[in-house]
């Protein structure tokens, strides 16, 4: 895969992701909606060495308990290190037109409105992510 770069509205954020992402999905949890401002939010999970901020000054923000990257300039969210997961979680917005690809929505119980696609919409989380195949039926 060719590198992507993307980085921040304004510009000033500049980050290179190389390589594949392990999984996307869509979050409807409290937490993602609250930080962004929105019904549920795109997540395209990548390992942590595969983004690297190249250009810019990142800041961190925490809602609930997630550290959340964005421009400290324009505020455009970018990215969240999972800790404990050893995942980096890449705003969909910030990937360039194809690159985001999603297989599955999360925490539908907190879901704001039903989202009818061909995707698997699961109550919490799925049994990857340590979860059951609970999943809510729109």
């Amino acid at each position: 895969m060719t590198p992507i770069e993307t980085g921040c509205l304004c510009g000033a954020v500049r980050i290179r992701i190389d390589g594949e992402p392990v999984v996307g999905f869509y979050c409807h949890c409290p937490d993602c909606r609250a930080a962004h401002g929105a019904d549920y939010v795109g997540v395209a999970l990548y390992p942590p060495a595969a983004v690297e901020v190249m250009a810019g000054e990142v800041a961190t923000f925490a809602i609930e308990s997630l550290p959340r990257a964005f421009c400290a300039r324009c505020g455009t969210r970018l990215f969240a290190r999972l800790p404990d997961a050893d995942l980096t979680g890449v705003v969909a917005t910030r990937l360039p037109e194809g690159a985001f690809r999603p297989a599955f929505h999360i925490h539908c119980s907190h879901a704001l409105a039903p989202v009818r696609d061909d995707l698997p919409h699961y109550r919490a989380l799925p049994p990857a992510f340590g979860g059951d195949d609970e999943r809510v039926d729109w």
